[in-house]
């Protein structure tokens, strides 16, 4: 038994970056669509901010839109990684509160499920790091020595 738990930890330990990379990337390809059709739409989707009283809400529609246009890339690049985490983690937690909050959980009745799971995911990212197959890592690296 105590090489089974040997095993599996030295597993966990050895793939951990792997899943880093793995949430990061799920993440950035998760943010890209609602980016672009924002950027699609800005006029429309300020009409829906309006009706759900955000405040400004071009301004809100074109500063949700570029915070998950840049967490897409700088999610996928892993550069800055903790930096853009802070941004999206308030663009979910406004996404919870103004659009998904009065409609349940389940993501089908359009609930909080999905912007929940990306706030932990981002949480996540910003505690424990891009990881080492990122670009952060590697500048990190390259000033250490």
């Amino acid at each position: 038994m105590k090489d089974v738990i040997k095993f599996i930890n030295n597993a966990a330990e050895r793939t951990g970056d792997w899943a880093l990379l793995a949430m990061r990337l799920t993440l950035a390809f998760g943010l890209f669509e609602p980016a672009v059709k924002k950027f699609e739409n800005i006029r429309g989707t300020a009409e829906w901010f309006s009706s759900l009283h955000f405040p400004l809400p071009t301004v809100s529609v074109l500063l949700a839109a570029t915070v998950e246009f840049a967490g897409f890339f700088l999610l996928m690049l892993g550069l800055l990684t903790r930096y853009i985490t802070i941004p999206l983690m308030f663009v979910m937690l406004m996404a919870i509160l103004m659009v998904h909050l009065g409609n349940g959980f389940s993501s089908a009745d359009n609930g909080i499920e999905i912007p929940f799971y990306y706030l932990v995911m981002l949480f996540l990212i910003f505690s424990k790091g891009p990881g080492r197959f990122s670009i952060d890592e590697a500048v990190v690296n390259k000033i250490a020595k």
